[in-house]
């Protein structure tokens, strides 16, 4: 273990790497975290720099050993296990997180949430803000992204205009959870239908289960937003059931909460870019990789969820 001791320190937020890796073995070697593939002639073995890395998935054909585990729980990455792509191997069922042991994690955003959280009407509110800043992150991210504008994304065009308004009213009249995820629903329902508008697929049907290549990147994407998101909260110290949002039908619901942050304006349109321009999986997770660090994902789930933890709902 000595040899963490010389990792140098960075900051959870400003972490540049996520691994998706697929039929291999993940190890310790030499002090170092590595995964070995093998073919026919060789062996091959590649470093993992776990100081600079947030999340890693270990998908179909993987294995990891106990001192791999322990590298990388003391460097604070988080393991989940999925299916193949990222995603689960039963619709039912969701990645499980693998939280670095260590409960030596700041105290104060815990108590912060807690403050408003056993409150319906101060949760509701909370839960309100989160949905304005996911308004937010995506003006500001289209209005800006000369790529997603190259596809024909705008954040002024009408139909966006029109379901950013509808959305606000709703939230703005919401009278509890329900109402709220019912009125996101239909909010990202209708970016569904522009953006297969601005990328010519007949016929698009959100479904978990389809193999087609628009709903196999969501569903990939979503999966990298959620490490992002369990990486936010392990840092901060809030346990994955205090949701403000999906508590009543999600699993590790906060997780769900806070990457809706960004799902909408980063994964949404570049699955269907991706899935118009026949990318392949490689291809679709490095451009949602350079788009989160291109727009400070990462700053900007921590910076919200400090902000909610230390303010709390504004009534």
């Amino acid at each position: 273990m000595e040899q963490l001791t010389e990792l140098k320190a960075i900051l959870h937020s400003k972490r540049a790497n996520l691994y998706y890796l697929e039929r291999c073995r993940v190890m310790q070697k030499d002090g170092r975290v590595v995964f070995l593939t093998e073919n026919e002639t060789e062996k091959q073995y590649w470093n993992i720099p776990i100081a600079n890395t947030t999340v890693i998935l270990l998908g179909s054909g993987t294995s990891i050993t106990q001192a791999a585990v322990r590298m990388l729980a003391s460097a604070g990455v988080m393991i989940g296990f999925s299916g193949t792509g990222g995603t689960p191997l039963i619709s039912a069922t969701e990645v499980e997180w693998l939280s670095p042991q260590s409960e030596y994690r700041p105290t104060e955003y815990m108590q912060g949430w807690m403050q408003f959280w056993f409150d319906d009407v101060k949760r509701l509110e909370v839960a309100k803000q989160f949905q304005a800043k996911r308004i937010q992150y995506l003006q500001q991210v289209w209005q800006k992204d000369a790529d997603i504008q190259a596809q024909g994304f705008y954040c002024d065009d009408r139909l966006v205009e029109k379901a950013i308004d509808t959305f606000e009213g709703r939230i703005a009249s919401a009278m509890n959870v329900t109402d709220l995820l019912t009125a996101e629903a239909h909010f990202t329902k209708q970016l569904y239908a522009y953006a297969a508008q601005k990328t010519q697929q007949k016929n698009f049907k959100r479904d978990f289960d389809n193999e087609d290549l628009a709903n196999a990147f969501l569903n990939h994407g979503n999966y990298l937003a959620y490490g992002l998101a369990a990486t936010t909260l392990w840092v901060m110290g809030i346990p994955h059931g205090f949701a403000v949002m999906h508590g009543k039908t999600r699993r590790g619901a906060l997780v769900f909460d806070v990457a809706d942050l960004i799902k909408d304006t980063l994964i949404l349109p570049w699955a269907f870019i991706g899935a118009k321009e026949q990318m392949t999986e490689q291809e679709f997770r490095q451009q949602c990789l350079q788009s989160f660090a291109k727009h400070k994902t990462l700053d900007f789930m921590f910076e919200a969820v400090k902000q909610l933890s230390l303010e709390g709902p504004n009534l």
